[in-house]
């Protein structure tokens, strides 16, 4: 979807309420949407569901609120976020995902993923939910530093410090499983 379209359906729905275009920037943003909050729900697929079902929400009742000073898929994603952490902090953490336990319960995605995938997701689980949200939009979502500082409301230089320190521990994980073969 090009910007111009996109600010086109932003205006129908801010001044007609008009839920088809509201419809359209739903079906374009929902896979990259819901890939990232699979991630940082550590892959509860009923979490990551309910997450996108109430970012859209919340982006459809606020959208007026909007003021393009970020692109919408900075917005969304900033929404998104703040809807993980508020689960998270509604569940006081222990109702979330636990990284050990996540690991061994198959699921059909993790059935049908490589070895390889099994690895690099279970790295990913022992990031914190920082880290772990740094390396999602960098590395999976492919967005700047600088759109993730404002995604994540954090300067450029934690983000990088929080890139760096994720690398690091992945690193780590995936050389302590391939020596080990704990896979």
């Amino acid at each position: 979807m090009s910007k111009l379209e996109e600010l086109k359906l932003i205006s129908q729905c801010v001044l007609v309420d008009d839920r088809r275009a509201f419809g359209k920037l739903v079906e374009a943003y929902q896979p990259r949407l819901r890939k990232f909050l699979l991630n940082l729900t550590a892959g509860d697929v009923m979490l990551t569901d309910d997450l996108a079902q109430e970012t859209f929400v919340k982006a459809y009742v606020s959208i007026r609120s909007f003021k393009g000073i970020s692109s919408f898929g900075t917005w969304l994603y900033r929404i998104a976020y703040n809807e993980f952490y508020n689960e998270k902090r509604r569940r006081h953490e222990d109702s979330l995902p636990d990284t050990a336990e996540t690991c061994m319960e198959p699921t059909s995605a993790h059935q049908d993923a490589t070895e390889a995938q099994l690895t690099v997701m279970r790295a990913m689980q022992s990031l914190n939910d920082v880290e772990r949200t740094a390396v999602t939009l960098f590395y999976i979502e492919d967005q700047p530093i600088k759109k993730i500082a404002l995604i994540m409301h954090m300067p450029e230089g934690s983000v990088k410090s929080s890139l760096h320190r994720a690398k690091e521990k992945m690193r780590k994980t995936i050389n302590f499983e391939n020596n080990y073969n704990f896979v």
